[in-house]
């Protein structure tokens, strides 16, 4: 399964790489990281990236990671790539908009990493 990550944060692909270490050696996960909105639609169309899953952080700089799913609910439709939202604000205002605009799921930080791998296998 390929997984794009989007967060302002860089430290967050250390963390990934660490607490999937298993996974990505068995090669059940593949993970790619983009550091902002922009860069994760640049990545999805300059490479034609087959993401079954997208995981983006709602607070970025820039593009917000709602806007980033407006966009890619809009003009990536075959197949539509799963998307998490990841917020540090689990308020009721982002989760009603995140749904509206077709997010998947909606998680919160800090990541409970034990859950979002149960979501991932479920996913797999």
């Amino acid at each position: 399964m390929k997984i794009l990550v989007v967060d302002d944060e860089k430290d967050v692909q250390v963390l990934f790489e660490q607490r999937f270490r298993k996974e990505i050696r068995n090669k059940e996960m593949e993970f790619a990281f983009a550091y902002s909105g922009e860069d994760a639609l640049k990545y999805l169309g300059d490479l034609s990236h087959e993401a079954v899953l997208i995981l983006s952080d709602i607070n970025m700089p820039g593009m917000s990671g709602l806007e980033l799913l407006r966009h890619i609910k809009e003009k990536h439709k075959l197949p539509p790539p799963m998307v998490m939202m990841i917020t540090a604000y689990g308020d009721a205002e982002n989760y009603n908009t995140a749904m509206k605009l077709g997010a998947d799921d909606f998680l919160t930080k800090p990541l409970e990493f034990s859950l979002l791998k149960e979501k991932l296998k479920a996913i797999h």
